[in-house]
């Protein structure tokens, strides 16, 4: 999750609530939809990003509304 958010800028990150890989599937879990759709214009840079970080390949990107951690 941590290299998700390192590549969002400040407000965009505080909204990530959940991420993980598989199988070249990045799945991004985040708190509102405001912040889900704001996140799906940004989804090719954030792909990049998070696999030059991990040095993973990453495919895919899906944007989920979750409920947040209490």
């Amino acid at each position: 999750m941590e290299q998700v958010r390192a590549a969002l800028p400040a407000r965009l990150a505080q909204s990530v609530a959940s991420a993980g890989l598989d199988g070249g599937r990045l799945t991004i879990g985040v708190v509102g939809a405001v912040w889900a759709s704001r996140l799906r214009y940004s989804s090719d840079a954030i792909r990049k990003r998070v696999a030059k970080s991990l040095g993973k390949e990453v495919l895919t990107v899906r944007i989920r509304v979750v409920p947040p951690a209490v």
